[in-house]
């Protein structure tokens, strides 16, 4: 259905729901992260003297805490010492939707257009690395819900269902809708290998449970102000290390020359309150995959262990910083719980509990990289765009390997050994980050054809499409 001069009117156009119901849903919530409010875990003292250790990381996230855990599972003996600015898992591995996904590349088409000559080997150690953590939850008893019901991605405009034709795993409208219920969906693809769901918080200080007890000193309220070869000071005392991990993703390097290398993207997510059996059944949902449209600006969704559903995505709003002041922005959680009742008007009544953001560590290849510094005694890796519950597993891998000297299978990537083009300078990335944006959601209205800007960006393989 075309809008003015030809403009296509997405199905969250054609089919919004009235303001009032919008208001009712919203009008419960508040700004608290559910993940967070539902994960207990222990408090870890701040350091308050010198130390020594083999092995530093720095970041108590998904990241650091694997390469922490990893480190002593390989060497029992040594020293390691995490340190955390405020507390394990606080940022975005106690905030994400909990998509723990095999891809390392941000999936395929992004994979196979950026690393063609060793695509097929990184989807290969992007499985086994999820394989390998449904295995660590398994033998180290990780609380944390892990439930590997795959990923349904759906069609809600007509151009897309072409997109998903020659998937494995094709739904037509009525098999969809049979999984999920919603009059939107007009076609799908199920991967149910690919993808699990965790509870993310519960992850996040299981892991440091874990590694607590496997001997890992872990320092809550340590900031670390700076980074003299291996050597570093922070808020509590100097310590002195053989190697050091930096696992700082969005928050400002310690190195200068990866400063440029990320940008933080703030996403926006609401929960609701658990839902009746009623209203359970009215959607369907037996198999409880998760759940994402094919939009540029898309969506993703799944279940929770008490049957609330979180609803994210669609906004990505650049920031030049982290700054909690980013959190609270009313039209976003306007425009997703008005999507939420187009894609589930059977669900209207439902209310929002909780509504929070977070800040994603964005790179120009819209995936991980790898690095050292200090002749191999510093390791670093950023950039995770949205799939760190997963990645940071094998990025943890891929530091450990470098800092030991090995040569392995993941030492030998070209994703590993080559970082990506920097940012330009603020403000000329603000400038194109938002005409990116922009960019994107006007093919989005222009039934998914991209601009020239778009497609110039492909070519110099900076192209981005979910």
């Amino acid at each position: 259905m075309p809008g003015p001069r030809g403009r296509h009117r997405t199905v969250y156009e054609r089919l919004a729901p009235a303001q009032a119901a919008v208001d009712a849903a919203l009008a419960p919530s508040r700004h608290g992260v559910f993940w967070l409010e539902d994960a207990p875990g222990t408090t870890y003292d701040a350091l308050t003297a010198d130390a020594v250790a083999d092995l530093t990381v720095v970041g108590g996230g998904y990241c650091g805490l694997w390469t922490a855990l990893l480190a002593k599972r390989r060497n029992p003996g040594a020293r390691v010492v995490l340190l955390e600015a405020r507390s394990v898992g606080w940022a975005a591995s106690g905030r994400n939707g909990g998509f723990c996904e095999a891809s390392l590349t941000h999936g395929a088409e992004n994979g196979r257009r950026r690393w063609p000559d060793e695509y097929d080997e990184l989807e290969r150690l992007g499985r086994a690395n999820l394989d390998a953590l449904e295995a660590d939850v398994r033998e180290l008893g990780l609380d944390c819900q892990f439930e590997r019901t795959g990923m349904l991605s759906v069609a809600v405009e007509e151009h897309q269902v072409d997109w998903l034709r020659d998937e494995p795993g094709f739904l037509d409208t009525a098999a969809v809708r049979a999984e999920i219920d919603s009059p939107v969906f007009l076609a799908g693809a199920w991967d149910r290998d690919d993808c699990a769901l965790v509870h993310p918080a519960r992850l996040a200080r299981e892991l440091a449970r874990v590694a607590t007890d496997l001997g890992v000193e872990i320092h809550e309220g340590t900031t670390v102000t700076g980074l003299d070869g291996t050597t570093l000071r922070t808020t509590g005392g100097t310590v002195t290390s053989d190697r050091v991990a930096l696992a700082t993703n969005v928050f400002p390097s310690l190195l200068r020359r990866t400063r440029l290398l990320t940008v933080p993207v703030y996403d926006y997510v609401l929960m609701t309150e658990p839902l009746t059996r009623a209203q359970l059944d009215s959607i369907g949902w037996a198999n409880r995959q998760g759940l994402g449209d094919l939009a540029n600006q898309f969506h993703y969704s799944r279940l929770t262990a008490d049957d609330r559903i979180l609803w994210g995505g669609y906004d990505a709003i650049h920031r030049r910083r982290v700054d909690p002041a980013h959190e609270e922005r009313p039209a976003s959680y306007r425009r997703l719980a008005a999507h939420f009742l187009t894609v589930f008007p059977q669900l209207e009544g439902v209310r929002f509990s909780h509504r929070w953001a977070g800040a994603i560590d964005t790179s120009t290849r819209f995936a991980a990289f790898h690095g050292l510094a200090a002749r191999g005694r510093v390791a670093y890796a950023a950039g995770f765009t949205g799939l760190g519950v997963g990645a940071t597993r094998f990025a943890a891998e891929v530091m450990l390997d470098r800092l030991s000297g090995l040569d392995t299978d993941r030492t030998r990537l070209e994703m590993v050994r080559r970082t990506p083009l920097p940012f330009p300078p603020s403000p000329v990335a603000d400038a194109g980050i938002a005409l990116t944006r922009w960019s994107l959601d006007r093919a989005d209205h222009r039934q998914g054809r991209r601009n020239l800007f778009l497609r110039t960006l492909d070519r110099a393989g900076l192209g981005f499409d979910s």
